[in-house]
């Protein structure tokens, strides 16, 4: 099941907080190492640091 998209602020210091719902969906858990990169304008995608190192070494890139 997916959730609709939730509006989340930035706060004054850049930090944003993740409802943990949103976490489980992707299969994150608490503790959990993230990447975190620009893919575009408005846009920021954070992958599961292992799934993103496996992309970087198998293809050369974050995809």
């Amino acid at each position: 099941m997916l959730r609709e998209p939730i509006q989340l602020t930035i706060a004054e210091d850049g930090s944003v907080v993740l409802p943990l719902g949103v976490l489980a969906e992707a299969g994150l858990s608490p503790g959990s190492s993230v990447l975190a990169y620009s893919n575009g304008d408005g846009r920021i995608v954070l992958r599961r640091a292992e799934d993103a190192e496996q992309d970087l070494i198998q293809f050369g890139r974050l995809d």
